[in-house]
């Protein structure tokens, strides 16, 4: 019931299913409307006007009452002040279709105590949300969307901890489109901003931390989500949340609508990039003026790859726990970027379907699906691109690691490193080495790595590297390192394994007949 009543709340908003066509919008409508937003709630909460439906012209006003979902609570536990009622006006089009807009704010506050009985005080206000969007019955979910909210502010406070934090403003577009495929999957582009955003923490044992921001920018994209397959599986869940296990039929219809659902994307992609990022303290302050990041997964669905990156630039440190004299090896920019190609999640979604849902299945089954992700158990990891650069630095990497899941030691690497202007890298560790001897193995070090490098024609120092499975190292052609011994572990087990065998063998060998 609990899993319902929050899956249920959190979908209310959504969840117009009727046919919005040819609707006269009178008292009727607004029951009927009702009865379809109310319809996946415990009767109890229902009928407590949690959600009101009014006429209201060429509209209907839906007024959602927060306050009922708290009415059973404990006010020593849990009491909050301000939770007003809100609306949102929906209106039905002649093409199926509904029109979503609401103009709002919130100004909530309120404690509540944990499992330790120690209370925390705090406070959430919207000043302003406005929002609109076209509702697709079909595949519940919206065809557009804008919102923008404005000074947004949070607050907690502990006995231990004090969290603040605060947004001036915030922007959000989305829309969707059919997908090429059909079967009710759609593409979804999404876009959004922050400016102005600042964060403070403090508590007892912790200094203050300041965390600001100028503007956050997200964009995403999915295609092929099947949204109508995800609405039935939702539904789904709604109606058997109670039950301890899956009759066979049950059982059959889930993963009917998985195998419907299979694959869940064709592609998703994601970029966050965040300016002029400052993180403030008392032992010293440190900044970025641009700081990225990237996922992405696209390609088949048994060969997908997903990726991840990272980028900073301009980055600034101002702390004494930093000495001048390593200030300059402080990187002012990086780049990283991670791969992971060749995932088969057809083989996944196959083991998926052949999963046991009852309560207690075995654990081997999920262990199984991990396995079909990786293709006869190999994973590689790319690395497209790894580049750190500071006044006396400046390397790239790419390449490759190739492995197993269910080992350490069976791996190979292929990588190219490229490094400019390496006198002066050296240049500086021996500067720095008159104050810290120690560093003079680390020059020394470097001095021998640039002895295996090649030249390329731009200038940079030029290092390709190969580690094979059996351990052998090579640079630029040239063998650093042989293959490592026999693994006595291995020949050990190898040993056991034989000794095994031949007990077995013994002991399925026939008796010698008993003489008369």
């Amino acid at each position: 019931m609990r899993l319902k009543l929050v899956t249920a709340t959190s979908l209310l908003a959504l969840c117009l299913v009727t046919t919005a066509q040819g609707v006269e919008i009178n008292q009727n409508g607004a029951d009927a409307l009702k009865g379809n937003l109310t319809k996946l709630l415990p009767e109890d909460l229902a009928k407590s006007g949690l959600i009101t439906v009014n006429p209201a012209g060429t509209r209907y006003e839906i007024i959602y009452d927060l306050a009922k979902l708290l009415s059973k609570a404990d006010p020593s536990k849990f009491t909050i002040n301000g939770l007003t009622p809100f609306s949102t006006f929906a209106t039905p089009l002649d093409s199926g279709l509904w029109n979503i807009e609401g103009d709002n704010k919130f100004d909530v506050s309120g404690h509540v105590k944990g499992p330790d009985e120690k209370p925390t005080d705090f406070s959430y206000s919207i000043a302003s949300l406005v929002y609109a969007g076209v509702f697709d019955p079909a595949i519940s979910y919206l065809r557009s969307s804008t919102a923008t909210a404005k000074d947004i502010k949070l607050t907690s406070k502990s006995e231990t901890e004090e969290v603040s934090a605060s947004i001036a403003s915030m922007d959000q577009k989305l829309s969707s489109t059919d997908s090429a495929g059909g079967n009710g999957r759609i593409d979804i582009v999404g876009s959004g901003s922050a400016s102005t955003f600042v964060e403070q923490v403090s508590g007892a044992q912790m200094p203050p931390v300041e965390i600001r921001a100028d503007s956050i920018d997200v964009e995403a994209k999915i295609n092929a989500l099947p949204a109508k397959q995800i609405r039935e599986m939702v539904f789904f869940i709604l109606d058997h949340a109670d039950e301890k296990e899956l009759s066979p039929e049950n059982s059959a219809k889930v993963k009917g609508i998985l195998k419907d659902a299979f694959p869940l994307l064709a592609s998703f992609s994601e970029t966050i990039g965040v300016n002029n990022l400052t993180v403030s303290t008392q032992m010293g302050n440190g900044g970025v003026k641009q700081f990225g990041y990237n996922v992405a997964m696209d390609g088949p669905s048994d060969a997908m790859r997903f990726g991840f990156g990272m980028n900073a630039h301009d980055i600034s440190l101002d702390s004494p726990l930093m000495p001048p004299s390593y200030s300059t090896f402080m990187p002012t920019s990086f780049d990283l970027q991670l791969a992971v190609p060749n995932l088969d999640f057809a083989s996944f979604g196959d083991a998926l379907m052949a999963m046991d849902f009852k309560e207690n299945a075995p654990e081997a089954s999920g262990e199984e699906m991990g396995k079909k992700l990786f293709r006869d158990g190999r994973v590689t990891v790319e690395f497209p691109m790894i580049s750190a650069k500071s006044n006396v630095y400046d390397i790239d990497m790419t390449g490759k690691i190739e492995g197993r899941v269910d080992t350490e030691k069976d791996y190979s690497m292929e990588a190219t490193i490229l490094a400019r202007d390496l006198d002066k890298t050296i240049a500086a560790v021996q500067e720095l080495a008159k104050t810290d001897p120690d560093l003079n193995q680390v020059s020394f070090g470097i001095m021998m790595v640039k002895g295996f490098a090649k030249t390329d024609a731009d200038g940079r120092s030029r290092w390709d590297i190969s580690v094979s499975r059996d351990g052998a190292v090579a640079v630029n052609g040239q063998v650093v390192k042989g293959p490592d011994a026999p693994d006595q572990d291995q020949g050990l087990e190898q040993d056991q394994e034989q000794d095994q065998e031949q007990d077995q063998g013994q002991d399925a060998a026939p008796a010698s007949p008993q003489q008369p």
